[in-house]
């Protein structure tokens, strides 16, 4: 009876207990999971990494400028407001004195404030015109521009990249007269560069003289402005690109650089002293414009002119 006993026990004890079940996990399992993701959503994918690449290069160009502002610029007079209207300098509002003489220039440049929208137009007694200029000859007609917004230098050359350009920048160093800039902005439009670099400190910046002489081409060409000119060309050169100066005693002329034909920073300084000591240091070449005629230099925005046509010529 014992031994039926244990062989009764040993079969009890090898029998099968309860058995947990899956839940229905397994038969979830064996479901579609839905259409298959096209290939630029699949990790690993090359068509994936591309378009990931394509987001971070888009991530890289800044949506607002980040070189910081000027400061705010008052054109006074009849003849300087109605050019400022007239080359289309901005401006967000036109004070006109109160009971003015109506002549021909006062009617010409309310009209032109009129046509191109957005400028309020405000009436104001002599005497705040006068506070407002500090006593200049504003003649009864007062154009307010607003602050310039300037890129940052990186700026630049993120947009030629993205583009799919090769950086033709123009940089300035110690240019202190508005006009060569401007002239400056106007040459790298025309010829197809990417914007212009100034430094924070003892240079021109983007007036309404600037404007007027760049003939409307700084509304899309920008302008950027670098703390440290040095720093800035540095940065250039370590993200590839060849920074060339102007110098009267150059190395080379400036028709020998095959080095225009690629990514390019041109660096032109004041027609007196030239480059700076540092700013001629940093540069990877300095290159001479040959003056038969005999001429000691040329203002910058003649040199840059120059020197941009070339570049656009190899180029081509």
């Amino acid at each position: 009876m014992a031994g039926n006993s244990q062989r009764r026990n040993r079969r009890t004890s090898n029998k099968k207990g309860a058995q947990v079940g899956s839940g229905g996990q397994r038969r979830r399992g064996l479901e579609g999971k839905g259409p298959t993701p096209p290939a630029s959503a699949r990790k690993g994918h090359k068509k994936n990494r591309i378009a990931n690449a394509v987001a971070k290069k888009t991530q890289r160009r800044p949506v607002a400028r980040r070189g910081g502002k000027g400061s705010s610029e008052m054109v006074v007079g009849r003849n300087p407001v109605f050019e400022a209207l007239r080359d289309g300098v901005p401006a967000t509002t036109l004070y006109v004195q109160q009971y003015i003489d109506n002549d021909e220039r006062v009617r010409e440049a309310l009209q032109l404030a009129g046509e191109r929208g957005g400028i309020h137009l405000m009436e104001a007694p002599r005497a705040e015109l006068d506070r407002m200029t500090n006593g200049l000859n504003h003649q009864g007609l007062v154009l307010q521009v607003p602050p310039y917004e300037y890129a940052h230098p990186e700026d630049l050359a993120a947009a030629a990249f993205d583009d799919g350009e090769d950086p033709l920048i123009v940089a300035l160093d110690g240019v202190t007269d508005p006009r060569n800039l401007g002239a400056v902005v106007r040459s790298v439009s025309a010829f197809g560069g990417h914007g212009v670099v100034v430094p924070e400190r003892r240079a021109a910046g983007m007036t309404a003289g600037a404007w007027k002489t760049s003939a409307g081409t700084a509304a899309r060409t920008p302008v950027a402005r670098a703390t440290n000119l040095t720093r800035a060309l540095e940065a250039y050169q370590k993200a590839g690109i060849t920074v060339v100066g102007l110098a009267a005693d150059g190395e080379a002329e400036v028709g020998d650089l095959e080095a225009l034909g690629g990514p390019v920073v041109i660096v032109v300084g004041s027609e007196g002293k030239g480059l700076s000591r540092l700013v001629g240091e940093t540069c990877d070449f300095r290159v001479r414009i040959p003056m038969p005629g005999g001429a000691e230099s040329l203002n910058a925005g003649v040199a840059a002119g120059v020197v941009l046509y070339e570049a656009a010529r190899r180029r081509a």
